[in-house]
């Protein structure tokens, strides 16, 4: 098997997510919520800004223009506590919450990172990063994200491109809470002025076999033969690390 990667069609990065000034009760004190969607094992890919990721193994040409998903409940949890309100638990004293949500976020391709929230946190040592994957639909408390964004009904995750020059629109109707342990705690004190969180979310990761063989993401959508697999791709996707510069590489912090 082969894998290659592609850089195309240079473009500004976009977050589509609302952010905060970082201002509050605990002044300068901050924690940044960034994302990423460098791939794993520890692949160094261009920040010259362009628009889509370009992945080719074995003859097959998937590119990925557009990738959003649907986040809500996002929250940064304590050392030691057991755990967030929004996942069940008694208790959410033990988290602090960058987003309730729910919020769409364009992801930034090839290896970009944007910011989407900045909040003013206690002090305290947080050594996970909770969220949920989440699919709006009327009728309800989605109503609010709804009413800007209709076409997200019953959706938590779109991704556009083409396959073998072929267009495609991938949907998901996934949702699924998610826990990411972060390799250190980050440490907040009195002394802290900022610091980031960045979650890399492998994109190159979703559209594949087990044995990293491309699937038309087309046949991924709701009934489609590979739906389950790239499900399950999604899920385990997720990796959170302190990142104070912002770069996305986790091989640097300290």
């Amino acid at each position: 098997m082969t894998f290659k990667r592609v850089i195309t069609m240079t473009a500004a990065v976009a977050l589509a997510a609302a952010c905060s000034d970082g201002t509050g009760p605990n002044g300068n004190r901050t924690v940044s919520l960034s994302f990423t969607t460098g791939g794993g094992g520890g692949a160094q890919f261009s920040r010259a800004g362009v628009l889509d990721d370009t992945l080719i193994t074995n003859g097959d040409t998937l590119i990925i223009t557009s990738a959003q998903i649907v986040l809500r409940e996002i929250e940064l949890k304590r050392v030691n506590d057991d755990g967030c309100e929004s996942l069940g638990m008694d208790d959410d004293d033990g988290c602090e919450e960058f987003s309730t949500g729910p919020m769409i976020v364009t992801l930034p391709l090839n290896g970009q990172v944007a910011t989407a929230i900045t909040i003013a946190p206690d002090t305290g040592s947080y050594d996970e990063l909770e969220f949920e994957i989440h699919k709006p639909e009327s009728g309800g408390d989605d109503d609010a994200i709804l009413n800007g964004n209709p076409d997200f009904d019953g959706v938590s995750i779109r991704v556009r491109g083409t396959f073998n020059g072929v267009d495609f629109t991938f949907e998901s109707d996934l949702d699924v809470e998610q826990e990411n342990e972060l390799a250190d705690p980050i440490v907040v004190s009195d002394t802290t002025t900022s610091t980031n969180v960045t979650m890399n979310v492998n994109l190159d990761a979703w559209f594949r076999t087990a044995g990293g063989n491309l699937v038309d993401p087309s046949t991924a959508n709701k009934g489609g033969q590979n739906e389950g697999v790239v499900k399950e791709n999604i899920k385990v996707s997720f990796r959170a690390f302190e990142d104070q510069d912002r770069d996305g590489d986790d091989s640097d912090e300290s």
